[in-house]
Formats: structure tokens, sequence, C-alpha cells
């Protein structure tokens, strides 16, 4: 099944906003063995919509819309979709109903040109909207497959994983279990990652697998194609052995939805232990990242930005001498930051960060240069160089995940 996505929205022309919906749509499609072959952003004009629904349907098996089934004048997807498949717009009860109880339990009066929400093709297959207004639809026209949904993702992603993949999964010729796992890679690019894998992915079949880079790290995705899960997972297991045979050392976990401070956080529960940081020139974003995470509460025992010489020195405790001598950006003040942020917090792990993020070097240091001390109870310090290269927020982001996966890896060791 050849599949294309087509975004309707000025806004998305403009970049106001991106176009993060066709990225999870073509992710979930291809859990399901549809491949996604086009893009398309189009703009709020019926007739440039037109044209693009026209060419859609002339490549492509499914056709996926999203954006344009709001109530204004501008939203205009099911009315253009409409004209083309030749059906009527017509009121669905269950979608009526649910605007106006949501108007109704929170008093207040309904415009009616919210009622254009409840409007669906005639004759469509209809998605319930648990999460906002308009419901989404689904119809098929000459061998092509229509699928319309919301834009806002609050609304689209849990619409697409509850009922529309179900859907789709029905209209495939063959039913097959296409069976995925992931595996989140830190302190490795994805060039070099792909690299020591050429020879596995050049060859793949079944599995496939697929790298991406995210968010300063590396995600790999191998997925299987195979009647039921278990067989699934009987041909993912030898892959997986190899890769972990070859780059396991950069491994931080598995699974679709982890990050690098989720692990970290339900690794130190699950070892009831504890984390505490000192942070220079990350100015609490290791802190910040540990303590999104729901339960960190029973993990984080605190953190101290130290962003002067004043702080590290008094608070902290970095001999004077040693910060004149070696500087704030160096291997010793790490490793005493890291020691003396554990014992004064008492927790089992103490992470410290200290570096140049520039946009200006410091102390005759060169920006991107990032020292990360990791102390253990009962275990030698550890402490990490780096040279990291990108603007400044690049630069914290990197080395606050850096000082996540080499407090991960301390562990694994430990």
């Amino acid at each position: 099944m050849r599949a294309e996505i087509i975004a309707v929205g000025t806004e998305l022309l403009l970049g106001q906003i991106a176009n993060t919906n066709a990225q999870f749509l073509s992710q979930k499609l291809a859990d399901i063995g549809i491949g996604v072959y086009f893009h398309t952003v189009v703009g709020d004009n019926a007739e440039r919509l037109d044209q693009v629904i026209r060419l859609g349907a002339e490549r492509s098996d499914l056709v996926i819309f999203t954006g344009g089934l709001g109530p204004t004048q501008d939203d205009l997807t099911k009315e253009t979709v409409a004209a083309h498949v030749g059906v009527e717009l017509v009121t669905d009860a269950p979608a009526m109903k649910h605007i106006e109880d949501f108007f109704a339990q929170r008093g207040i009066t309904m415009t009616e040109n919210n009622r254009k929400q409840a409007l669906v093709l005639a004759g469509s297959h209809v998605f319930a909207n648990d999460y906002g207004m308009a419901p989404g639809m689904a119809i098929r026209h000459d061998g092509t497959t229509f699928v319309l949904l919301p834009g806002p993702p609050s609304e689209l992603y849990p619409m697409v994983e509850r009922y529309v993949l179900p859907y789709l999964t029905e209209l495939l010729p063959e039913k097959q279990v296409f069976h995925s796992r992931v595996f989140r890679f830190y302190g490795i690019g994805e060039s070099a990652l792909e690299e020591k894998l050429i020879d596995l992915i050049e060859k793949q079949d079944n599995p496939t697998i697929a790298p991406y880079a995210k968010e300063f790290e590396v995600t790999l995705r191998v997925t299987a194609r195979a009647a039921t899960t278990e067989q699934g997972e009987a041909l993912i297991l030898p892959v997986e052995e190899e890769i972990r045979r070859r780059v396991g050392q950069y491994i931080y976990g598995t699974g679709e939805n982890s990050s690098l401070h989720e692990v970290l956080v339900q690794e130190l529960a699950r070892r009831g232990e504890t984390i505490a940081c000192a942070e220079s020139c990350t100015g609490g974003t290791v802190a910040s990242l540990i303590t999104s995470v729901p339960g960190s509460s029973a993990v984080f025992r605190g953190g101290v930005v130290c962003y002067t010489n004043e702080v590290k020195n008094q608070v902290l405790e970095v001999p004077a001498d040693v910060l004149h001598t070696d500087g704030a950006v160096s291997a010793k003040t790490a490793k005493l930051l890291a020691e003396h942020v554990r014992e004064k917090l008492g927790s089992t792990y103490g992470v410290s960060v200290t570096g140049v993020a520039g946009p200006d070097p410091s102390e005759g240091k060169p920006v991107g240069l990032v020292y990360i001390g990791i102390a253990a109870e009962g275990s030698s310090t550890v402490v990490k160089e780096l040279r990291l290269a990108g603007r400044r927020h690049a630069i914290v982001g990197r080395a606050a995940k850096f000082a996540l996966f080499y407090a991960l890896q301390m562990q694994k060791e430990r």
C-alpha cells in the first residue's frame, strides 16, 4: 500500500508551526507495513488543495489529510475532498452530541459555526475525537482511501492510535504482524553508527533496520514482518545480538518513548540509589531533565548551579588554588565538584558539568570544551573530557545528556 500525507494549513507554510503530524504518521504507518512515499503541505486554498488531492489520488493507495476540519471559513479539507469524491457533507449525530455536551458542561454558548465540526463525508467511516470536537473520517473512492484527521497533535495522536491504525490494518491485503524493537544510543553519531552496521543495513530484508537522529542522540528501529508477534521476536533476536556485540556500549535503553533521563531515573529507583548534581555551564539543565520524570523525587537529592568560581569555592569547596591553577574548566574541578556534591547531599552518585558553552572562549580554553565528573559511593571518580561543536544551546544540551549517559554507564559497571 502506497501512502502519502497531505498537511493542510497556511500556518505550516509560514513556518509558524512545525509539521510534526507527518513525522508521527510516517512512523506509525511504517509500524504496520504501510510505506509513505510523499509528504505535501498546502495552504488554506480550495483550488490548490484540489490540485494536490487529484495528484495524490493518481499516485497513492492511501491519502491522509491533517488539518482543515475546524469551524472557521478557512477550514476547507472536508468540503474539498467531498467535492472530489462526489458526496455530500452530513451531520454525524454522535459528533454533534459530543460538541453540544462540551459547551453545555462548561456553561458556554455554542456559536453556530461549531456545528460545522460535526459534518462528515456521507458514507464515510467516522473516527471519534476523544480530545477535541471535529471527528476524523475515511472514505474509499476509485481505488484510493482518503483519511481526514484533525490538525492538533493532542487530538490526532490518540485518534490514530485508538481508531485509525486498527482500521488501516484491516485494509492490508495480507494480515501480518509488524513487530519492532527500538534501540536508543548516545555517545555515537548517526553516521558512525551506520558505518559500524552498514553491512547489516545493506543486506536487510526482514527484519529491516532504520537509524535516525533525534535530539542529540540516535535511534535504531528493527522491524520484522511475521505471522505472529512471537515469530517476529524470533527474527529480531539474532539481529539484536549482533547489534549489541558491535555497538552495545552506546545503547542506553530500548523502547519507543524511553529517554536518557527516564531510563536513569528508572534504574536509580530499581536499585534504590540516589543522585545529585553540580552544574556550571549547563545551568541546571541536568537537574531539569531528571525532575521532569514522574517519581524522580525518590532518587534526586538535589543540585547546585555553581555558575561562578565563588559558588564553586564557597558552597562546593573547590580550593581557590585549583580554580586559579587548573581553572574552573578542568578535569580536577569536575572531579571535586562531583565528589563534594555527592558528599554534601548524601547521594549514591554525584554528577558535575563544567565547560565553555560559548559564544566566547573562557580561561583561554575553547568553546565546546566540557568536563563531566561522575563520583559514586565506594568507587573511583571518573572524569570525561568532551570537545563539543555547535551553538551555545546545542553544547549545553549535549553536555547535559552526556552527563546522564555517563551516570548510566557507571551504574552498569558497579
